[in-house]
């Protein structure tokens, strides 16, 4: 793995990332693709690096007044038992099927984001 490839990688995913929006996918489409990366090693990176990721542009959308609290709670109580169920889901699946899945997400995320009116 390139290092200079890898810092590229890690800075438009730290930029994806202080807006919100998934750098945390760029980075595992790096390391599968290019990186030569397993998907659940790409995985496992990711959420490692997205501790720090997050609490940095977190701390700049709570000084900015950014964050709807009233939607921190259950969005927060609902999203940490499926993170939980799902990694355990995850870590049995077939390495390609993980991979399938992850790139059909991608892919709707992907063309919702394209034809999708703005607010």
């Amino acid at each position: 793995m390139s290092f200079a490839l890898a810092l590229l990688a890690g800075t438009a995913a730290g930029a994806l990332s202080s807006w919100g929006i998934g750098g945390g996918t760029l980075l595992v489409l790096y390391m599968s693709l290019f990186g030569r990366a397993d998907q659940r090693a790409a995985q496992g990176i990711n959420l490692l690096y997205f501790l720090p990721a997050a609490a940095a542009a977190l701390a700049s959308h709570i000084r900015n007044k950014l964050v709807e609290w009233r939607a921190v709670i259950p969005a927060a109580a609902a999203g940490i038992p499926a993170a939980i169920i799902m990694s355990l889901a995850a870590s049995q699946l077939d390495t390609d099927a993980l991979r399938r899945i992850f790139g059909v997400f991608v892919t709707a995320v992907g063309i919702y984001e394209l034809f999708a009116r703005g607010n």
